[in-house]
């Protein structure tokens, strides 16, 4: 199978983990969400609690004593006592690429369009937006809030985050349709017909079947 790469931003409750859940059952390749913190924990030899903490979060400082180089470089040493939010950034960027070039991946956040942007493979970028009444819905069904007025404050104030993390660390803007190959509204498309747009980009742009051609 070609390699191929597929990341996906998202507003909170819009549905993009379920789409890279989605994208990864029907094409057949693992997908990174939670799991990237994990083996990025494990490259590095630190603790994941540490990533967890910065994970898409405006960095709180920054070191001077570690290079900051987005992500582009092999992994140096790191100093637990002295990690920085940028430091984290770089070995999550570091832990992306190696991943990316074991084979075919969906990614979601951690503005890996950008950490991912000169990769050799073939790659889509994807942003997953929905309307405020329908993420309500997702994040009170998946139990992260049990009433309208908190899960839609819980929403805006998870999409400022990701928004500040990734115009910080990355030269575009968060959300933008200008950042992203596809902008996907999914109140108005269906998980299905999202699959088949991005089967067809990769067939079209890449002549890559994902469904088992090239």
């Amino acid at each position: 199978m070609r390699p191929y790469i597929i990341t996906i931003g998202r507003q909170f409750g819009a549905g993009g983990r379920e789409l890279a859940k989605k994208l990864s059952e029907t094409f057949g390749i693992p997908f990174y969400d939670k799991q990237l913190l994990v083996e990025a924990a494990r490259d590095s030899g630190l603790d994941k609690g540490l990533f967890e903490r910065a994970d898409e979060r405006f960095p709180t400082f920054v070191s001077g004593a570690l290079s900051f180089n987005m992500g582009v470089s092999a992994l140096p040493w790191y100093a637990p006592s002295s990690l920085a939010d940028d430091s984290v950034y770089h070995i999550l960027s570091d832990t992306m690429h190696s991943i990316a070039d074991r084979g075919p991946c969906v990614f979601v956040g951690r503005s890996a369009d950008y950490v991912l942007r000169d990769h050799p493979s073939p790659k889509i970028d994807i942003f997953v937006h929905a309307d405020m009444a329908d993420r309500v819905k997702r994040i009170m069904s998946r139990g992260d809030k049990a009433d309208a007025q908190k899960a839609r404050a819980f929403a805006e104030k998870a999409d400022k985050l990701r928004a500040n993390y990734y115009n910080f660390f990355t030269d575009k803007r968060w959300g933008e349709a200008s950042s992203y190959d596809l902008s996907v509204n999914m109140s108005k498309l269906s998980m299905d017909a999202v699959v088949r747009l991005v089967a067809g980009v990769l067939r079209e742009a890449y002549g890559i079947d994902p469904l088992g051609g090239n």
